[in-house]
C-alpha cells in the first residue's frame, strides 16, 4: 500500500531531527518502486522524502546511497550542476527511507531539448567524465575496461541472436562493430551510467541538476551520451557532442560511433527484457523497433559503425578482438587514465 504524503512527512521528521513540516505533496504517481513526497519545512527549506516500495526500488536506492556518499563536497565543487545531498535516513518496515534536499529545475524531455540545452548537457556530462576515477574505485563501485565493455556487448548480441528475432543484417552490423579495434580504444572515465533526459534538470538553457546515480561507475563515456541520439532534431546530438568534446579536451574520435552502437544495442536489450519477462507486448514492440532501425541504417553506407574489415581478417572473429583488447587496449586505457535515482518521480 502506498504511503500518503502525510505519512511520509511524519517519517521525515524521524529522519531529520528538528524538521518541522508544514506541507507535503506527492511527487510522481503512486504505484511505482517508491513513494516520494515533496516537503515544505517551516524554516523555508524544500526537501524530498523517498521510501522504496519494492525490492527493485530498495536495491536501486541502496546503490544510489553509496554513490551519493562517494560524491564528496570536493567532487561536487567540480560539477557545474547540483546533486542531491542526504539529509537524513530512517528505517521503516525493514527498509531505509531517505530525506534529501530538493533540486531546482524541470526534468528535460528528449524531443523538447533545444540545441542550447544540448550544449549544456554536453558540458555537464564532460564534467562528470573529468572526475578522478578514484571517486569510484575508493568505494568499490564497478570499473569497466574496454575489454569488459566489448565482452558485455558480445554477450548481449549472442543472447539477442539466440531469439531468432533480430534481422541478420543488424547482427552483422553489430558484430563488425565489436570486431573493430579502433572503436574500442578509449580511456575509461567516471560515468553516471544510467543517464537519460529525465535524469537532467534544467532552468532555461542550463542544466542545473543531475538525478539517478545508482549506476555510478568507471566505464565507456559513450554510455552517458547515446540516449541523446534519439532526438528527432539532428542539431541536438550534434550540439551535445560538440560541447562535450570541447569541454573534455580529450581526443576520443570514436565516442560518437560507440554512442550510436550503444543506442542500437539498447533495442536488443529491450527485446531481451521482453523475453525475460515473457511479455509478448514488449517483444512485439522490440521487434517493430528492430525493423524500424534496419530501415534507417540498412543503407547507411556513409556512416557505418565499424571501419571496413578485410573478409580474410573476419575469420578470426571475436576471439582475436577480445584477445587484443585484453592486451594492448586495456593496458593503454589504464595507462592513459592515470588510475592510481533518489528523485525518480520527477522524470
Amino acid at each position: 500500500m502506498a504511503r500518503t504524503p502525510l505519512t511520509l512527512a511524519a517519517l521525515a521528521t524521524a529522519a531529520v531531527p528538528g524538521l518541522d513540516v508544514v506541507k507535503a505533496e506527492r511527487l510522481g504517481t503512486a504505484g511505482g518502486d517508491a513513494d516520494i513526497a515533496v516537503l515544505s519545512a517551516r524554516d523555508g527549506r524544500t526537501l524530498i522524502m523517498r521510501l522504496p516500495r519494492t525490492p527493485a526500488g530498495e536495491q536501486q536506492q541502496s546503490a544510489e546511497l553509496v554513490a551519493l556518499r562517494a560524491l564528496s563536497d570536493g567532487v561536487r565543487n567540480r560539477l557545474p550542476f547540483a546533486v542531491h545531498r542526504i539529509l537524513g535516513t530512517t528505517i521503516v518496515d525493514g527498509t531505509r527511507a531517505i530525506v534529501t534536499d530538493y533540486l531546482d529545475g524541470a526534468p528535460l524531455q528528449l524531443q523538447r531539448i533545444t540545441p542550447g540545452q544540448a550544449a549544456s548537457i554536453g558540458r555537464a556530462v564532460a564534467a562528470v567524465h573529468a572526475l578522478p576515477t578514484s571517486v569510484v574505485g575508493d568505494v568499490g563501485l564497478p570499473q569497466w575496461r574496454p575489454v569488459d565493455v566489448v565482452r558485455e556487448a558480445v554477450a548481449t548480441l549472442d543472447r539477442a541472436a539466440a531469439t531468432g528475432l533480430v534481422p541478420a543484417s543488424l547482427l552483422t552490423r553489430w558484430e563488425a562493430a565489436t570486431e573493430d579495434q579502433a572503436l574500442w580504444q578509449f580511456t575509461p572515465t567516471v560515468i553516471n551510467g544510467s543517464l537519460s533526459a529525465g535524469s537532467l534538470l534544467a532552468v532555461g538553457e542550463t542544466v542545473t541538476g543531475m538525478l539517478g546515480w545508482s549506476r555510478l561507475q568507471v566505464g565507456d563515456p559513450a554510455r552517458d551520451l547515446f540516449w541523446i541520439l534519439g532526438s528527432a532534431d539532428p542539431a541536438v546530438p550534434e550540439a551535445a557532442l560538440d560541447a562535450y568534446t570541447h569541454a573534455r579536451g580529450v581526443n576520443d574520435r570514436q565516442v560518437g560511433k560507440r554512442a550510436a552502437f550503444a543506442a542500437e544495442l539498447e533495442v536488443a536489450r529491450w527485446l531481451l527484457h521482453g523475453t525475460d519477462q515473457r511479455s509478448t507486448e514488449i517483444v512485439d514492440d522490440a521487434v517493430e523497433m528492430l525493423h524500424a532501425l534496419l530501415d534507417r541504417v540498412g543503407g547507411d553506407v556513409m556512416h557505418p559503425l565499424a571501419e571496413s574489415v578485410d573478409p580474410e581478417r573476419r575469420s578470426g572473429s571475436l576471439t582475436e578482438a577480445i584477445d587484443l583488447a585484453d592486451g594492448g587496449l586495456a593496458e593503454r586505457s589504464v595507462r592513459e587514465s592515470g588510475v592510481g535515482s533518489v528523485d525518480e518521480g520527477r522524470e
